[in-house]
């Protein structure tokens, strides 16, 4: 059975950033958590992490429909 709850060091593992970076997403509630237990440890749901996931996949979309990838800002041409 796969796990329902993620520590923050499973979620920068699994999106390769650091644990700041994590803390910092739970922080600003960018990515959805609960503190639990007496010294009040944060845990991710799975799900929100895959719902994360998604929602950057539309923000990166949008962001590359909007700033479309011009002549001017063009790699060089390989010789």
């Amino acid at each position: 059975m796969p796990q329902r709850f993620l520590t923050l060091a499973d979620i920068a593992d699994a999106l390769n950033i650091s644990a700041a970076q994590t803390y910092a997403l739970v922080r600003t509630g960018e990515l959805p958590a609960i503190k639990i237990g007496g010294r009040g440890q944060w845990r991710i749901e799975a799900t929100q992490l895959e719902a994360y996931i998604t929602r950057m996949y539309q923000v990166t979309q949008d962001f590359v429909v909007t700033h479309p990838f011009g002549p001017e800002s063009a790699p060089l041409p390989v010789p």
